[in-house]
C-alpha cells in the first residue's frame, strides 16, 4: 500500500524540512538531475538516536564513478549536446538517517503530493541505487508510486524482477539467480555434494538461499548445512557442525562486512582444508587475502564481475582529490555523519576494490541514453521542451546501446543481457586471479582451468561427499534424510542400475528378452535360439525326410504297376495309395520343425501329422480288422459280413474318423491354436524359440488318436496267427510297437532335457512313426514283388489258405 506510506513519508518530510536538517553531502547543478544513493559508509553498529557513526568508505569509489560519468557525458557533444546532466548524491549507510535525502529526490519545491500533471515533477528524472537489496527494497516504493526511474547497481535480489511490484526498477547487474547459477556449476564441475551454505539474513541473502536450494532440489547436491548470519552471529558452533558434518565446501553469499567476519572466525579458530565459494560481493576483496593466516582456511573461489578498465577515471580521481583537499572543513560540515573518507589519496581510490564499477558507470549511461531519446538528441540538438516523465522509464527499458565493447539492454524483468563472469581464485601472492569465465554462449558457457588453482598444502583437491560414491552395479539406498548419504546394494540378477535415469532402483530386466548378472549396469539382450535349416542334425532329418518321400513314391509307383497282383490286393488294394498319400502329407510336418517358429509354422507343424496320421491308423485299423473278421468271424455272422461289404464298411469308417478328427482340430485350435513363444525358463541368458501347444486342450486330438492306435493294436494281435503271405496283422502290430517305443523315448527325453534340440528330436520322432509303417509294413510286400515274384501268385496265396483251413479243422 504505497499511498498510505505515500503520505505518513510527506508528514515526515515536513517536520524534516522545518527541523532544516537536510544538507546534500554531494551535489553538481545541470538541466536534468539524477539521484545517486550510495553506502559510502557502511554503518555496522546503527545507533537509534543521533548519528551513526562510519567505519569505513566501503563505497567511494563508486560514488566517485558516478561523478566521473556525468562529467565524461557533459563534456561529450554526440549525447546530450545542448543540455547538461546534474547530480544530488546521498550516502545511504542507514535507511533512518537517509528518508530525509531520499524524499527530497521526490519532492517539488520541497513538498510531496501524487503527480496531478505533468508540470509538476521531482527533482530528479532518475536515481542510481541503491546498493543492497535491504536498502533498496526500503526506499523503492517511494520511487515506484510515481514510476520514476531507479537503476540499481548492486541489489540482486530475486525480488526486483517482478514488475507488477517493482514496476520502474532496472538493475546493471545479474540478479541472484545468474551468480547461483555458476556457483551450482563450480559444485558439479569439481564434483562437489556436500555444502554449507551461509548467508546474511536478509532479503539478499535469504534470496539467494532460496534461489540454490530450488536449483540443487532435482540434483545430486545436498545442502547439508544453512545458516543466517548477522552481526551478533556466534561463529564457534557453526564451524563445529561444519567439522562434525564432515562438509569441506562452505558458500558464503553475504556482502563484504559479513563475509570478512566470516572469514576472520575462521582463521581465529583455525578451521583448516576447506573450499570457500565467495560471491560477487567479496570475490575481489584486497583486505582479506593477505590477512596473516589466510592460507589456513584452505582455498578461497569466487564469482564475480570482470574487471573493466575505465579510460580517464584515474586521472579525473588525481585531478578532483587534487580540489577536494583545500574544501576538507567544508566537507565535513556537509556530511551527515562522521565523516573519514576526506583523507583518502588517489591510490586508495584506484586501487581499491572494482567490483560494480561498469554496473554503477552503466546505469549513468544508461539514464543518459534514455534521456538521449527522450528529449530527441539525435539531430545535434536536444528538444528542451519534451518533458522527460514519463518517457525516460520507456526508453530505458528499451535501452540498446554499446559501452566499452558491451551492448546494454535489458530483459523484459529489467534485468541486464549483458555482461558475463568471471572464475578467480585467491593465489598464494594474494591477488584474485581468473581461472575461468561464465558467459551465455551455448557453445562455451563455463569454463575452469583447474592447473590454475592451487588447493590447500598443494594437496589433491578437497571432495565434499556424504557418502563415497557406489561402485558400478550398485543402487543407492537412501540413509538419513539426505540424499547425498547413502548405503550401496548390489543389485541381484535379472536387474541393473541406471545412475543417469534413478541410481536408487534396481531396474528388472524383460525376462522375455533380456538377462543380466549379479551387479550389472544395463540388460543384456537374450540370445535367440533355434534350430536353424543349416545345423547338421536339422540337415539329417530333412534329408530322412526327402528320402522316405522318394521311398514312398516308388512304392506308390510300384504297387500302381503290379495294382492286380494278390500282394497288393492283400495289402489294401486302393487303401494302399491312400495310406502312401497320408503319409507324404504328414511327412510336410517335419520341415516346420526348423527355422524361426512362426504362428503359421507351428500350426503347420501339428495339423498336417495330426489329421493325416488319423487316417493312416484309421485304415490299419480297417485292414487288422478285416483280417481277423475274414478268417475268424465271417463264417459265425455271414449277416454282418453281407452288410459290410454291400455298404463299403470300411470306407465309412476311415471317412468318419478322419471327420472327427477334422471337427476336434478345427474346434480346439480355433480356441487355442498352436503359437510361437519364447522359453526363457531355465536359461540364463538365452531364449529358446518354440512353439506353444495348449495340452489340455489338444489332448483330446490326442486321445483320440491313441484309442485308434490301441484299437488296431487289439485287432493285429488277434489275427498273429494267420497264413504268413496274408498276415499284414503281424506288420501291423510290430508297426505300432515301434510307433509306442519312438514315443515313449520322446516324452522321456522331453521331461528330461529342455533346449532347442527337443524341436529335433520332435521332429526325428515325427519321421520315425511315419518310416515304421513304410519299412514295417510295406517293404515286406515290395520284396516279394522284386525279389520273390513266385510268392505274388493266385496260386500260391490258395495254397496258404487251403493249409491255414486244414490246420484249424483237425
Amino acid at each position: 500500500n504505497f499511498i498510505s506510506v505515500y503520505y505518513i513519508h510527506l508528514y515526515t518530510l515536513k517536520n524534516i524540512f522545518k527541523q532544516n536538517v537536510l544538507i546534500f553531502t554531494f551535489h553538481l547543478k545541470g538541466d536534468y538531475m539524477v539521484g545517486g544513493l550510495f553506502n559510502v559508509h557502511h554503518d555496522g553498529n546503527p545507533v537509534p538516536y543521533g548519528r551513526p557513526e562510519a567505519i569505513e568508505c566501503s563505497s567511494y569509489r563508486r560514488f566517485q564513478l558516478m561523478r566521473f560519468a556525468v562529467e565524461e557525458i557533459n563534456n561529450s557533444t554526440d549525447l546530450l549536446p545542448n543540455v547538461s546532466l546534474g547530480y544530488d548524491i546521498f550516502d545511504h549507510c542507514s535507511d533512518s538517517h537517509s528518508f530525509p535525502g531520499i524524499l527530497s529526490f521526490i519532492s517539488v519545491n520541497s513538498s510531496i503530493r501524487p503527480y496531478d500533471n505533468l508540470s509538476r515533477m521531482s527533482e530528479v528524472i532518475a536515481v542510481v541505487g541503491t546498493f543492497t537489496s535491504p536498502g533498496s527494497r526500503t526506499v523503492a516504493p517511494l520511487f515506484m508510486m510515481d514510476l520514476i526511474p531507479m537503476v540499481s547497481y548492486g541489489a540482486s535480489s530475486s525480488m526486483f524482477s517482478r514488475k507488477q511490484n517493482f514496476p520502474s526498477f532496472l538493475r546493471t547487474l545479474h540478479p541472484n539467480k545468474d551468480v547461483v547459477k555458476i556457483i551450482y556449476k563450480m559444485l558439479v564441475h569439481f564434483n562437489w555434494r556436500w555444502v554449507a551454505f551461509l548467508n546474511i539474513n536478509d532479503d539478499y541473502g535469504n534470496d539467494g538461499r532460496d534461489v540454490f536450494i530450488e536449483m540443487i532440489e532435482d540434483t545430486d547436491i545436498c545442502l547439508a548445512y544453512t545458516r543466517g548470519l548477522d552481526e551478533k552471529t556466534n561463529y564457534t558452533p557453526i564451524f563445529k557442525q561444519l567439522e562434525m558434518q564432515q562438509i569441506n565446501v562452505i558458500i558464503v553469499f553475504a556482502p563484504e562486512w559479513t563475509a570478512e567476519a566470516v572469514i576472520m572466525s575462521a582463521i581465529e579458530q583455525n578451521v583448516t582444508n576447506k573450499v570457500w565459494l565467495a560471491v560477487e560481493t567479496w570475490a575481489l576483496n584486497k583486505r582479506l587475502p593477505k590477512l596473516k593466516g589466510i592460507k589456513n582456511i584452505g582455498t578461497v573461489l569466487g564469482v564475480s564481475e570482470p574487471p573493466i578498465d575505465l579510460p580517464g577515471f584515474n586521472d579525473f580521481i588525481y585531478s578532483s582529490k587534487g580540489q577536494s583537499d583545500n574544501n576538507n572543513e567544508e566537507q565535513q560540515k556537509l556530511c551527515n555523519q562522521v565523516c573519514n573518507c576526506s583523507g583518502l589519496r588517489p591510490e586508495n581510490i584506484t586501487n581499491a576494490e572494482s567490483s560494480f564499477s561498469f554496473a554503477v558507470y552503466s546505469a549513468i549511461y544508461a539514464i543518459a541514453h534514455a534521456l538521449h531519446n527522450t528529449l530527441q538528441c539525435g539531430s545535434g540538438e536536444c528538444n528542451r521542451k519534451i518533458t522527460p516523465y514519463p518517457h525516460i522509464l520507456k526508453e530505458l527499458k528499451k535501452s540498446n546501446f554499446t559501452l566499452l565493447n558491451h551492448s546494454i539492454q535489458f530483459d523484459d524483468n529489467g534485468d541486464p543481457t549483458f555482461g558475463y563472469f568471471s572464475i578467480v581464485f585467491w593465489n598464494q601472492s594474494g591477488d584474485a586471479e581468473e581461472v575461468g569465465f561464465y558467459k551465455s554462449d551455448p557453445l562455451c558457457d563455463f569454463v575452469i582451468n583447474d592447473s590454475k588453482i592451487q588447493w590447500y598444502e598443494n594437496k589433491p583437491m578437497p571432495s565434499s561427499l556424504c557418502s563415497i560414491p557406489c561402485d558400478e552395479g550398485y543402487k543407492k539406498k537412501t540413509d538419513g534424510p539426505h540424499k547425498c548419504c547413502f548405503k550401496c546394494e548390489i543389485c541381484p540378477e535379472g536387474t541393473h542400475v541406471n545412475t543417469t535415469a534413478d541410481p536408487y532402483l534396481c531396474i528388472k530386466c524383460n525376462d522375455k528378452t533380456e538377462w543380466s548378472s549379479e551387479g550389472s549396469t544395463s540388460c543384456n539382450r537374450r540370445v535367440e535360439e533355434y534350430v536353424q535349416f543349416t545345423e547338421t542334425a536339422a540337415i539329417f532329418v530333412m534329408i530322412g525326410t526327402w528320402a522316405f518321400i522318394g521311398f514312398t513314391v516308388a512304392v506308390t509307383v510300384l504297387f500302381a504297376i503290379n495294382y492286380n497282383t494278390p500282394v497288393v490286393k492283400s495289402a489294401g488294394g486302393p487303401m494302399c495309395f491312400l495310406i502312401l498319400s497320408c503319409l507324404i502329407l504328414c511327412s510336410i510336418s517335419v520341415f516346420f520343425y526348423f527355422g524361426v517358429p512362426t504362428d503359421s509354422f507351428c500350426v503347420l507343424r501339428y495339423v498336417p501329422f495330426l489329421l493325416f496320421y488319423t487316417v493312416c491308423v484309421a485304415c490299419f485299423v480297417v485292414r487288422s480288422f478285416q483280417i481277423v473278421f475274414i478268417f475268424k468271424i465271417a463264417a459265425k455272422y455271414p449277416k454282418f459280413h453281407s452288410l459290410w461289404v454291400k455298404y463299403n464298411g470300411q470306407w465309412l469308417f476311415i471317412t468318419a474318423v478322419f471327420l472327427i478328427q477334422l471337427l476336434l482340430v478345427v474346434f480346439v485350435y480355433s480356441f487355442a491354436p498352436p503359437k510361437a513363444y519364447s522359453i526363457t525358463s531355465g536359461y540364463f541368458d538365452k531364449l529358446v524359440l518354440d512353439c506353444h501347444v495348449s495340452l489340455n486342450k489338444s489332448s483330446v486330438s490326442l486321445v483320440f488318436l491313441s484309442l485308434l492306435c490301441l484299437l488296431c493294436f487289439i485287432f493285429s494281435y488277434m489275427g498273429k496267427d494267420l497264413p504268413k503271405n496274408y498276415n499284414e496283422a503281424k506288420s501291423i502290430t510290430f508297426c505300432l510297437l515301434l510307433l509306442i517305443l519312438t514315443w515313449v523315448v520322446f516324452a522321456t527325453v522331453f521331461f528330461v532335457y529342455s533346449g532347442k534340440h527337443i524341436q529335433t528330436l520332435n521332429a526325428l520322432a515325427v519321421l520315425c512313426s511315419l518310416y515304421s509303417f513304410l519299412v514295417w509294413y510295406f517293404m515286406p510286400k515290395v520284396y516279394i514283388i522284386i525279389y520273390q515274384p513266385q510268392k505274388n501268385t493266385q496260386q500260391y496265396f490258395q495254397d496258404l489258405i487251403l493249409s491255414y483251413t486244414k490246420a484249424i479243422t483237425y
